[in-house]
């Protein structure tokens, strides 16, 4: 290499914040992160949602969080760390109350995502991967959310909001800045960001069914074959197997 030095084109990427010693996980945690262990045949499995638990609770994952972990799990902070440094959904410094992401993927762009980032920006004085100096709010730059019938979208605490414009963006910033209920559009109500972390790590709030799942161009496809009595073909017979000699 003549003394040239591998340049990384990841210099934000950054890890877990180890000058934040801060932590609310508590020994009920820890029964929670036992539970949680316990619902896997190999419990080192049961990592991501134990993640999640931790996020609900440090709203980050924190460096007291990968001890937990592993301590548990029996794995090395190493690994606990590697797992939370690789995956986007799980925050390596303090996320608001509420987390936003704007989808910025192909169709979601086209359709005025970039902009609507731009939008949100502006109006919330951060940059994408920062929160707000009163912890209310934190801003991401998500890449597709599955939704490319209902863009551009944006989500909140993980709940869709559809077809957004920058003045529905508006009201819906409002609305949660000033403590007003706010319904996702094919989901549940929102809560807290900690609230829906929790949920991930596999604690019901009894909430799954409020809210329409599907909607609008999402189901055109099967209301047209309803209608004209469309169905899918009847699958053929599995040949028999002839028995081995």
């Amino acid at each position: 290499m003549s003394g040239h030095e591998f340049q990384s084109y990841f210099p934000d990427s950054g890890g877990v914040d180890y000058s934040d010693q801060e932590s609310n996980i508590t020994e009920a945690t820890l029964d929670e992160m036992r539970q949680i262990a316990a619902r896997y045949p190999q419990s080192r499995s049961a990592l991501l949602p134990m993640l999640h638990l931790v996020q609900s609770v440090d709203g980050r994952v924190s460096p007291r969080g990968i001890e937990a972990c592993a301590d548990v799990l029996g794995i090395s902070t190493a690994q606990v760390s590697g797992v939370a440094t690789f995956y986007t959904m799980y925050k390596r410094r303090p996320a608001g109350k509420h987390h936003v992401g704007v989808c910025t993927t192909a169709l979601c762009a086209v359709m005025g995502g970039d902009a609507l980032l731009d939008h949100v920006s502006d109006k919330l004085g951060i940059h994408a991967g920062e929160t707000t100096p009163d912890g209310t709010f934190s801003l991401e730059a998500v890449e597709c959310n599955a939704a490319c019938d209902f863009a551009p979208v944006m989500m909140v605490n993980w709940e869709f909001m559809d077809n957004m414009t920058p003045e529905k963006a508006d009201r819906l910033l409002d609305d949660l800045a000033a403590g007003q209920p706010v319904q996702s559009t094919r989901g549940a109500t929102l809560t807290s960001w900690k609230e829906a972390e929790r949920v991930l790590a596999g604690f019901p709030d009894g909430r799954a069914d409020e809210g329409p799942a599907a909607a609008g161009a999402s189901l055109v496809g099967l209301t047209i074959a309803r209608e004209r009595g469309w169905k899918a073909p009847e699958s053929a017979p599995e040949p028999a197997k002839q028995e081995e000699m």
